[in-house]
């Protein structure tokens, strides 16, 4: 099948674009024909080594955890899903080795959830880990509650801005940080904008006079520490982007996959409570492209990539095959 490929760690330019070998389906897995894929920051982390103390590379590497497909066919254990369901995912794997910027990728059932209908392609594509990242942080850890404030960092982010959605859904009250261009999009969604740079923390203050109950850290360093002093009493932070939030009394988040909050998220948009804003598609040969984009950052939403299947479909890999 064509894909997108790297042998070595690197800049965008390590990403080769062509034939590799068929993914092997497994028992508990799902064969998906890819439709759009998005670029994440954490793509561009694996790519480049840092992350190679958490998560082993086997080369070459096909990059990738979002997705949104088609089902080909499900593994024999795998009741959930039949054969032209649509599905969304957030496919990260216990190794690097076989991701979704390729024309096929066989997904765990762990990762997978039906796609919204409301949702095109790319925007189902954009949805999973930005989606399960903000999920996870608000609802879980956070756990934040009505008539709350919170504080979220990033707020016209592919993250952030589905932090303000959420937010606001369960009743908080939602200050967003973000650059001066983006706060009508941040007030479109229901929050209060305020921008980044000195003077945050007065800025801040002026509309939350007795602290913030809550802060979603998604840009860390001096960000991070001002959220700390924003905090009312018995304040929770939460910080995606810099560990050292335990620092100042907060946790540390690494989203996993999880098929029941990725439904939940599916239903949430369906109701229109959360959508995803998309700033660029390209397509899957030109994900070094989209990489470059992701690296240049200043986009107002995901880059995704996508796959063309105007064609008639080729066939599709062996099935039902051991993983290794």
């Amino acid at each position: 099948m064509k894909a997108i490929s790297y042998s070595r760690y690197g800049g965008p330019d390590v990403l080769a674009y062509g034939e590799v070998d068929d993914p092997r389906v497994g028992v508990d897995s799902v064969l998906v024909k890819v439709r759009a894929a998005a670029v994440n920051p954490v793509d561009l982390m694996c790519r480049e080594g840092h992350l190679d103390q958490l998560i082993e590379p086997v080369f070459p590497v096909v990059p990738g955890w979002d997705v949104s497909g088609v089902v080909v066919q499900p593994g024999p254990a795998v009741p959930e899903f039949a054969v032209g369901d649509e599905v969304i995912g957030y496919v990260r794997q216990d190794v690097l080795e076989h991701g979704t910027f390729a024309e096929y990728v066989a997904a765990p059932v762990r990762t997978l959830a039906r796609k919204p209908r409301n949702l095109t392609w790319e925007e189902a594509a954009g949805l999973p880990l930005a989606g399960l990242t903000a999920y996870q942080a608000l609802t879980k850890t956070l756990q934040v509650r009505r008539d709350e404030t919170v504080l979220v960092h990033g707020a016209s982010g592919a993250v952030g801005s589905l932090a303000v959605q959420l937010a606001r859904h369960a009743g908080a009250r939602v200050i967003g940080t973000a650059s001066a261009h983006n706060h009508d999009f941040v007030r479109g969604l229901g929050g209060e904008p305020v921008e980044y740079g000195e003077g945050l923390a007065e800025r801040v203050r002026g509309l939350a006079p007795e602290g913030v109950t809550a802060a979603f850290d998604t840009v860390g360093g001096e960000a991070l520490k001002v959220s700390a002093n924003l905090l009312a009493p018995e304040g929770r932070l939460l910080s995606i982007a810099d560990p050292d939030v335990v620092d100042y009394g907060g946790r540390y988040h690494f989203t996993r996959p999880d098929p029941e909050d990725l439904l939940r998220l599916t239903e949430l948009a369906e109701q229109g409570v959360v959508s995803v804003r998309v700033a660029r598609t390209l397509p899957l040969e030109e994900t070094a492209e989209a990489h470059r984009l992701g690296e240049e950052g200043g986009t107002n939403g995901k880059i995704v990539v996508t796959v063309d299947w105007q064609t008639e479909d080729p066939t599709p890999p062996g099935l039902w095959e051991n993983e290794d």
